[in-house]
């Protein structure tokens, strides 16, 4: 699932419904803005207050059957539920409707004037109390910043009452999507511990406590339709608990209780072609988000570990071609150079069936694996190879940061962010875009791959032109590669900046580069500077 929801719209709630592709074409969204959806913890118990922290309470429901009611459960839980709201700056374009035209220096809209605007935004979410001293868990995509350059000024907590916390962040995790924030007051808080989802079963109770759109308090009810449900994104939790529990935006980071009072997943998106819930919601395991958030709450580092793979699902096509039985393993599309993988011998075309002993299935992902694997260790990896098997014994790395991955994969027909040139370009000062109308990243060599370039190619990437530029009308696009400016190498963004610099220092107009494309000899194309 698509982790870092954008956050925040100019002036007015943010959506928070992003949608993320499945492997079989529809999508899922993350229930941010206007309604988060709830983070669900399972130990066995209610509400709490630090008086009766060792008390437990009985299961409300009867043992067999649909339960008479929630209502007495409701009453113990809810008052830990809590709204989280989040105020925010954002970077927003800033529009010239006289670019291009002789007009452009008009009204501010010159050279200088053209970069992005800061505008207030806001978004809300769910969340729960886990301590009597205020500590509270919800999604990451809550509390995380919209867009690249987004910052977050205050997070409120408002109780089911309507008393409001100001909030501090105590730590955060993208690749799990679980935050643990902290307010401070004198009081002792009802609240809510985490159970065991690992004894969840299909057709299970449970419950949803959350605020979805915004109207505050609201519960509803299911059952566990799935467990351990894998969405095909590929990620390193790519397991969740589905529910057909009517679950909507502003649910996000809410919890779901099992009947016993217990926190067995944390709400976190829904599968909708719509956007409205229709009955397919995720949550979170408890197995998986307990130690993530004990870990974030005492401040401690989240290690994974990392192969450096690319990898695709078995499916009936591929398993046909190679001779093989699907749903077990994964195919190996690529191998990162000098990562674990490529040390230990694994080759693109191997089918990965085992990992330290556990075979691989669409339950247990490769990436899931790995990545709960403890950097550092050395395990053997079963593989099938050209039709017979083999073993390989690999060092486990650590995985990099959600940021660093995001960084070295390229898709060149994505589409363009259309605010990426009003923002500096990485590693720099921003001239390439004032100047240019680009915006450029560095040329990484598995980027390069990508983009059908050599490993020793060198250069930027352009990741983003502005339409009305001088680069957009001599052809420049998403993907070229700029090897050079006015004949110098470029192997770094603050290399082209020198260049700009430097031809206008020159008193010079334009600047000469050599534009790499994919499929085509390596062009000069003039660019005039604004």
């Amino acid at each position: 699932m698509d982790r870092g929801t954008p956050l925040g719209a100019a002036r007015k709630e943010h959506k928070d419904v992003k949608p993320v592709r499945y492997a079989y074409g529809l999508t899922t969204a993350l229930l941010l803005g206007g309604a988060a959806v709830s983070l669900a913890t399972g130990y066995p118990a209610g509400a709490q207050v630090a008086q009766n922290e060792e008390s437990r309470i009985s299961t409300v429901a009867p043992g067999g059957g649909a339960p008479a009611s929630f209502a007495d459960l409701t009453e113990q839980l809810a008052p830990a539920v809590v709204n989280i709201s989040t105020r925010q700056l954002v970077e927003v374009a800033k529009t010239n409707p006289f670019a291009g035209t002789p007009f452009a220096d008009m009204f501010g809209g010159g050279r200088g004037n053209n970069g992005p605007q800061t505008r207030e935004a806001q978004s809300l979410g769910s969340g729960f109390i886990i301590s009597a001293d205020g500590y509270l868990v919800t999604n990451n995509h809550v509390v995380a910043p919209g867009g690249r350059n987004g910052e977050i000024e205050s997070i409120t907590v408002t109780m089911p009452d309507g008393v409001e916390y100001p909030a501090r962040l105590v730590g955060r995790d993208a690749a799990s999507d679980l935050a643990v924030l902290k307010v401070t007051t004198k009081k002792q808080l009802p609240f809510v511990k985490f159970g065991d989802s690992a004894h969840a079963r299909v057709g299970d109770w449970v419950i949803a406590i959350g605020n979805p759109f915004g109207l505050g308090g609201t519960v509803t009810s299911g059952i566990i339709s799935a467990v351990y449900r894998n969405t095909g994104s590929g990620s390193a939790y790519d397991r969740y608990i589905q529910t057909d529990a009517s679950i909507n935006r502003g649910n996000s980071g809410g919890p779901m209780f099992d009947m016993k009072g217990q926190v067995i997943g944390i709400n976190n998106a829904i599968f909708s072609p719509t956007g409205g819930s229709v009955g397919i919601g995720f949550a979170i395991p408890a197995e998986i988000a307990a130690p993530i958030v004990e870990k974030l709450r005492k401040g401690e580092a989240i290690e994974r570990g990392y192969l450096g793979v690319r990898i695709q699902s078995l499916n009936e096509d591929l398993a046909d071609s190679l001779g093989i039985a699907r749903n077990k393993g994964e195919f190996v599309q690529a191998v990162e150079p000098g990562q674990a993988a490529a040390k230990a011998g694994i080759k693109p075309g191997d089918v990965v069936v085992t990992v330290d002993g556990k075979e691989v299935t669409r339950e247990k992902t490769l990436s899931y694996l790995v990545a709960n694997t403890a950097p550092g260790s050395r395990i053997p990896i079963k593989l099938i190879r050209n039709g017979k098997s083999m073993t390989v014994n690999a060092t486990v790395s650590t995985r990099p940061s959600e940021e660093d991955l995001k960084k070295q994969v390229f898709d060149p027909d994505a589409e363009q962010d259309s605010n990426s040139f009003n923002r500096p370009s990485e590693d720099g000062e921003g001239i390439a875009e004032e100047a240019l109308g680009i915006s450029v990243i560095p040329l990484t060599e598995r980027i390069a791959r990508q983009l059908g370039a050599s490993k020793d190619t060198s250069g930027l990437v352009i990741n983003a032109v502005d339409p009305s530029s001088d680069a957009a009308r001599k052809g420049l696009r998403r993907g070229d590669i700029v090897l050079s400016a006015n004949y110098r190498a470029i192997a770094s963004v603050s290399d082209l900046e020198d260049a700009v610099r430097t031809a206008r220092k020159s008193k010079r107009d334009a600047l000469l580069l050599r534009v790499q494309r994919r499929g085509q000899p390596a062009t000069y194309v003039p660019v005039r500077l604004r």
